[in-house]
């Protein structure tokens, strides 16, 4: 046996392919988006080193083609998730006194394999499965899971390097142990780099994990599926069940090993989820971790020194980049009175040179939302903004789910700075402007700060330097991701990280190493070299 202290190697972020016409990745990807396209898929559960098929399926369509059957996946029962648990705990113990570096290893293999023979298909399947165009798929699937991969083992080492002092005659150590138990990884579907990213970073620390992705993610999450099982990664590691989340969480959240969740969803789901983890608390062995990154209600402020033309191009890619489904999507703009003529004609510009359509044709900027039941929600508060005498429609407004769930990027204009659009979350491709008399900056701060229960992502533009200062300062808690004079979207692993406060989530920055820390429980040894063998200290002597 061999020991050392290893250098990973240093991490940096995965370049973006173009995709331009003439490139070799553009014909890849089209080739392969036209192979599964064709083609059914027929996903099975994976647990342990089984795939589990249950006869009990349901069917695949691309959100922009409904009609289209792209395959099926089993739908699991509660036996199936007491045997992802069992599952788990059986590879609990070898896999936590795997030597870290050998963890390290089979996710850094995973990386490259995204990064060359499986990204054209991991990009496809997400494409087609959640109407991603080329470029946010490229992104999303490809770059940012293989950056949280790649970086995530550098914070690792990171992690097990910082170490305590030591007094003479002593040694203190600290190792970094795995949780005592199992995590519960609940993933979104709009981010096929999170649903990867929840389970694999418990991993890595060593942990084993049972994962649920979203029903309309599962064509993209088994491609991860297989991409962990080439790079080695032992069965029962990770676990992923296709089960209703009720029932899932029925026998996962009163199971004694359950240590710890990590979730990215709707608000909603996270204050029940957090509420039955509390409700069951004595029944664990240890008190269960849990992180989560849930919603936004995102915004754009512009001050009135603001550059119109960088304000307008921040709300057209902002707000309606993958239709508005980013937790991180501009949501709501407060601008000057001073600017908003400008700023209107140029998003009303912009907007009527994007194209809406499949995924197939790499000229739409635009495509559909994930379901029916987001097209209708989404549809709903753009219907109702037409019949508020406070609320004027700026641009787009229609919806056609005939063929896809299809909905036009919408500008609304609010006289009431809180009127619905401008408090709840949408999760689609509608942003509402605000437009506040040029000179009372301060105070529109102060109406953004408090309109929202959310905090997860803001921008200010300013070309006026103490007005920047001002925003940042009196808008300290309305983000947790903090932007100027950019987008309020498109974090980048290494150098954002991710995550928001308030309703937003418990901000433990998926991206860095404040989120692997949450998935150690440390240990302190302290050795002492000599031990004493007398009890008593020098204050006792008596006084000469």
């Amino acid at each position: 046996m061999s020991n050392g202290f290893y250098n990973v190697p240093v991490p940096t972020n995965e370049p973006v392919k173009s995709y331009a016409p003439g490139t070799p990745e553009r014909a890849e990807l089209q080739e392969t988006l036209a192979y599964y396209r064709q083609m059914q898929v027929d996903i099975p559960m994976h647990i342990g080193g089984e795939e589990v098929r249950t006869g009990n399926t349901v069917s695949i369509h691309p959100p922009h083609d409904h009609k289209h059957v792209l395959g099926h996946f089993h739908e699991g029962d509660e036996g199936h998730v007491k045997q992802a648990i069992t599952a788990a705990l059986n590879a609990r113990a070898q896999w936590a006194e795997m030597s870290w570096e050998h963890r390290a290893s089979i996710f850094l293999k995973a990386a490259e394999l995204l990064a060359g023979p499986y990204r054209a298909k991991i990009n496809a399947t997400t494409m087609l499965g959640q109407s991603k165009n080329a470029f946010q798929a490229e992104i999303d699937a490809a770059c940012e899971f293989i950056d949280f991969l790649r970086f995530n083992v550098k914070y690792m080492t990171d992690i097990y390097k910082e170490q305590p002092e030591s007094a003479p005659g002593t040694w203190n150590r600290l190792e970094y142990r795995p949780l005592e138990g199992f995590v519960f990884a609940i993933t979104p579907f709009n981010f096929t780099s999170i649903a990867g990213n929840l389970p694999a970073s418990a991993a890595l620390m060593g942990n084993v994990a049972v994962w649920k992705p979203a029903y309309t993610q599962v064509y993209s999450a088994q491609v991860i599926m297989e991409v962990f099982k080439e790079a080695g990664l032992p069965d029962g590691v990770i676990n992923m069940i296709t089960v209703d989340g009720p029932v899932a969480g029925e026998v996962i959240f009163n199971h004694p090993d359950f240590a710890g969740l990590h979730f990215t969803g709707s608000t909603g789901v996270f204050q029940h989820l957090w509420k039955t983890i509390g409700a069951n608390i004595s029944n664990y062995k240890t008190y269960p971790r849990i992180v989560g990154e849930t919603g936004g209600k995102d915004f754009i402020i512009a001050h009135k020194s603001a550059n119109a033309r960088e304000v307008a191009t921040a709300i057209t890619r902002g707000a309606f980049e993958f239709q508005g489904q980013k937790c991180s999507a501009a949501s709501r703009a407060y601008i000057p009175s001073n600017l908003w003529a400008d700023v209107k004609q140029f998003v009303q510009e912009d907007l009527e040179n994007i194209k809406m359509g499949g995924v197939e044709d790499f000229g739409n900027f635009f495509n559909a939302v994930i379901d029916k039941r987001a097209f209708d929600k989404i549809s709903k508060y753009i219907d109702d903004a037409k019949q508020s005498p406070v609320v004027e429609v700026i641009a787009g407004g229609g919806h056609d789910d005939s063929k896809g769930y299809f909905i036009e990027p919408t500008v609304l204009e609010a006289k009431d700075p809180q009127y619905t659009t401008m408090c709840e979350e949408i999760f689609g491709p509608v942003i509402t402007i605000y437009v506040y008399n040029e000179d009372n900056f301060e105070e529109t701060l102060r109406l953004l700060d408090e309109t929202s229960p959310y905090a997860l992502t803001g921008a200010i533009f300013s070309k006026d330097r103490y007005a920047a200062e001002l925003a940042t300062k009196r808008l300290v808690h309305a983000a947790g991701n903090f932007y100027i004079n950019d987008k309020p979207t498109g974090a980048v692993v290494g150098q954002q990280p991710f995550g928001g406060s308030r309703a937003s989530g418990t901000n433990d920055k998926a991206g860095s190493a404040i989120n692997l820390m949450r998935w150690v429980t440390p240990r302190t040894i302290k050795e002492t070299f000599v031990p004493p063998t007398d009890y008593r200290y020098p204050f006792l002597a008596e006084d000469i």
